[in-house]
């Protein structure tokens, strides 16, 4: 072959590699933002917008979330990343790491002439081994005094004792049953306020303050609660109409008819309304002067947290016109309900409907108030994942032992897909790898001692202690994750690689049709 002709033949090649390469290059920019967060030595990431606000975290989605990224392989990466902490609040970075490495170990093995194809058939099979090997290894949870769960939110909680010993608390008040409930999540209870005491407590908060100072700060017994999933107004009469005679004593009409419907829940003995939007000032008046506390325009979320923990059911500014008897269906209870004038919040507290808890993070400056929610959402998330699913050792150790496991699939694959295999072994490596590194300490020596000592003693469980720099039994050490956080961080980076892998090439699309510019769709 002549020089021109290879030449050529190494540009043709080139061409088709360019826009794997172009993936794998922004791929590779995202997992380097992020992994040195990774482990008890992981360090923290500034963001700074174009205000020159500024962020400082060690949380691996929330850099992922504000960092600016326009590559759509980056963005594909950061999707996933959102999607493991939705579906189990933890091992963002962890995620985002192996997907990295996966994609990696990909590009250089089609660089070196692996067809793509066996390469992602080779991947499939490494995944669906690492997997069986994770769940089967999962060591079920099921009792909250169980010190393994106080271990699993000291380690996602990044070794704040104090937000681990909270969230244990708070999960221990909610139960096991409202932790398996697959809509409730244990860090939507979390709340950093600057300035407040750590605290959990059976209830919820409201973020807003009762609607003047003449309306009580406190109640106690049993306070009946009514939630309004709209504005506390009369019916609106069109201004039009206000004009004529007609709409004017329709006016008059509905005013007194809201008027009554308000003296209804005095007559009912309503302690606490709690409203989705405005309250108009009659309404205002009358609930003043019987002694109940109103609070206005309350989030949506927080409406329901609290429907839900006082047995309420919300009702519509038309439902006032419901009889006594059946508003009162819709009434929920509460042991106490008191506002707090210096988080300037309202507590209702021991409700008579589902247990809810409120973990209340407390903070020195507002710098770190939302460093200190997002480390306890990481625990709440953790614990309640580890209940769900169990737990493995951490650290890195059980995906060392997994990696040399699926390793040993390799001879029994057939053809080129047996390289494909290598992008789970090197993804496996990967985070006890980046941990040591973050720690100070070679990853290629401390890779080589902890695998020594697992095949020598075939425990699944050693790792590499961050602070000797010697191997440990993790298990033992009390460095746990949960199992479902594992799995999910394996699927995640599994398919997000698999679908930048099969990227071959990279096409900007035409604008749709829009204000008679541009091209239809169809055309």
């Amino acid at each position: 072959m002549s020089l021109k002709q290879q030449a050529a033949q190494g540009a043709e090649v080139n061409e088709r590699l360019a826009a794997l390469m172009t993936n794998a290059n922004a791929v590779r920019a995202i997992a380097s933002a992020v992994e040195g967060t990774l482990g008890p030595k992981g360090l923290d990431t500034m963001l700074v917008d174009k205000f020159g606000e500024v962020v400082i975290t060690n949380d691996g989605v929330t850099i992922l979330a504000r960092m600016e990224a326009d590559h759509p392989a980056a963005r594909m990466l950061i999707n996933i990343a959102k999607a493991q902490e939705e579906e189990v609040g933890d091992g963002t970075t962890t995620a985002t790491v192996m997907a990295g490495q996966m994609v990696s170990t990909g590009v250089e093995l089609v660089s070196r002439g692996v067809p793509v194809a066996r390469v992602i058939e080779g991947l499939r099979l490494g995944l669906r081994r690492a997997l069986e090997l994770v769940r089967a290894e999962a060591r079920p949870v099921t009792d909250l005094d169980d010190p393994r769960v106080h271990q699993v939110a000291l380690v996602a909680g990044r070794e704040h004792a104090d937000i681990a010993a909270l969230v244990v608390r708070a999960a221990a008040l909610v139960g096991t049953e409202k932790l398996a409930e697959p809509n409730f999540k244990l860090a939507d209870t979390v709340l950093a306020v600057e300035g407040a005491e750590n605290e959990v407590f059976m209830g919820v908060i409201v973020n807003k303050e009762p609607l003047n100072r003449q309306m009580p700060r406190e109640l106690s017994g049993e306070v009946k609660v009514l939630i309004i999933d709209d504005a506390l107004e009369p019916e609106n009469v069109e201004d039009e109409a206000l004009a004529t005679e007609a709409g004017f004593s329709r006016y008059l009409q509905l005013q007194d008819e809201f008027r009554a419907n308000v003296q209804k829940l005095v007559e009912l003995g309503v302690g606490l309304v709690l409203v989705d939007r405005g309250v108009a000032a009659a309404a205002e008046e009358i609930l003043t002067d019987a002694g109940i506390m109103v609070v206005q325009r309350v989030l949506n979320r927080e409406l329901r947290k609290a429907a839900e923990h006082t047995g309420a059911r919300m009702i519509k500014r038309t439902g006032l016109k419901k009889s006594p008897e059946d508003l009162a269906r819709f009434l929920g209870r509460a042991g106490s309900v008191c506002h707090d004038e210096k988080l300037e919040r309202v507590r209702i507290r021991d409700g008579r409907g589902k247990p809810m808890a409120t973990v209340l993070v407390g903070a020195a400056t507002e710098e770190v108030v939302g460093e200190r929610e997002r480390i306890a959402k990481d625990a709440a998330g953790a614990v309640q994942a580890a209940i769900r699913g169990g737990v493995v050792p951490g650290g890195g150790s059980l995906e060392l032992w997994a990696a040399r496991e699926v390793e040993k699939i390799r001879a029994g694959v057939k053809g080129m897909s047996a390289y494909g295999v290598d992008c789970v072994v090197e993804a496996l490596r990967r985070p006890l790898a980046q941990i040591v590194a973050n720690a100070g300490f070679n990853p290629l020596e401390k890779i080589g001692d902890a695998n020594a000592a697992q095949a020598a003693s075939g425990k699944n469980s050693l790792g590499i202690n961050c602070d000797s720099g010697e191997v440990e039994d993790m298990e033992a050490a009390g460095v746990l994750d949960p199992a479902p956080v594992k799995i999910y961080a394996l699927k995640a980076a599994g398919e997000v690689a698999e679908a930048i892998l099969r990227i071959d090439t990279i096409i900007k699309k035409r604008e749709d049709y829009k204000d008679g510019k541009g091209l239809k769709a169809d055309e």
